[in-house]
């Protein structure tokens, strides 16, 4: 980890980098309904004329979004993950997904809170469902970034491409994973550590979780690779597929429901397409809805996602049968 970098929180890292490109582009609006971020405070101060807080009101934060991205601004619509993504769908949709079809816009959704990451809130504030429902949009971008330095690039890589897209930002401060220049943001996939026979594929928090139990199986003689899929939708499919040549399975890894339609769903039907023949399994969290309240690690192992959970099904797969 470089000397230079403290961990920080992926929204203020997001916010700072923001703020610099808004000094640099008066086209850039922000549009919040959340309160309480010190980042957030500078860019309404040195931009009030480019910053707006609707309140508590997703519904109206996704109309107003839209409407300033159809008179050409640069938007970034900020709000907590849950309430961004599932009380507007409808809004999203209509607003965003099929007036973006047939009008050029720059709609960017930003998201905290992403899986656990309110852990304390319980169900009503965390978030299982939103990769799923962003990825129904046909033509919505779906960006889900696991450590602060590669939430900070984001900001650039949004003001120059048009269409909607979503980022899925940790509330939680996390280690930083990154370190120096990001080559690989181009590639929507970073090789984080070479294995054999087996590949994690991960996003988001889930990228910690795969690095531990890498360490962890290591010192029983097993090398896995471990893989961050931050963009889900424009990822280097030749590299991509060029790396997962080198294995013999393939597990994914998501804080999100298990088989509905997130990341496992979306590398299914990629194998599929790309006819690319690998063993597959899917780790995401088990059953339904929980109302426990405790340490995320805790809740994690409680739903299939947890470092000891993810190392007993990866020493099952590997297992002579």
């Amino acid at each position: 980890m470089s000397a230079e970098l403290k961990p920080r929180a992926m929204r203020d890292t997001f916010l700072q980098s923001l703020h610099a490109l808004m000094a640099d582009d008066p086209e850039i609006f922000f549009v919040s309904g959340d309160f309480g971020s010190p980042v957030l405070d500078q860019i309404r101060s040195d931009y009030p004329d480019r910053f707006l807080n609707v309140g508590i009101a997703e519904q109206n934060l996704i109309n107003v979004t839209a409407g300033l991205a159809l008179e050409g601004f640069t938007v970034f619509a900020y709000a907590i993950a849950p309430f961004l993504t599932m009380r507007c769908f409808e809004q999203i949709r209509v607003s965003l997904g099929l007036l973006s079809e047939v009008r050029p816009m720059n709609v960017n959704l930003v998201g905290v809170g992403a899986g656990y990451s309110y852990v304390v809130s319980g169900p009503t504030h965390q978030c299982y469902e939103d990769i799923t429902l962003m990825r129904s949009l046909p033509n919505m971008r779906v960006i889900s970034v696991s450590d602060q330095v590669l939430a900070a690039a984001m900001p650039a890589v949004a003001s120059h491409c048009i269409g909607p897209k979503y980022f899925r930002l940790d509330a939680q401060v996390l280690p930083i994973i990154y370190e120096g220049e990001l080559e690989t943001v181009s590639d929507g996939f970073h090789y984080h550590r070479k294995g054999k026979d087996v590949c994690l594929l991960a996003t988001g928090y889930m990228v910690h979780t795969a690095n531990r139990v890498a360490e962890l199986l290591a010192k029983d003689g097993i090398e896995v690779g471990v893989v961050d899929i931050f963009d889900l939708n424009e990822f280097d499919s030749k590299k991509f597929n060029l790396m997962l040549s080198t294995y013999n399975s393939l597990v994914t890894m998501e804080e999100g429901f298990s088989g509905r339609g997130g990341l496992d769903s979306m590398m299914f039907d990629y194998l599929r397409r790309s006819g690319i023949e690998i063993k597959l399994l899917n780790i995401g969290v088990e059953g339904g809805y929980r109302f426990e309240i405790g340490a995320r690690e805790v809740l994690h192992e409680q739903v299939g996602i947890g470092v000891n959970a993810v190392i007993r099904k990866v020493e099952k797969l590997i297992s002579p049968q």
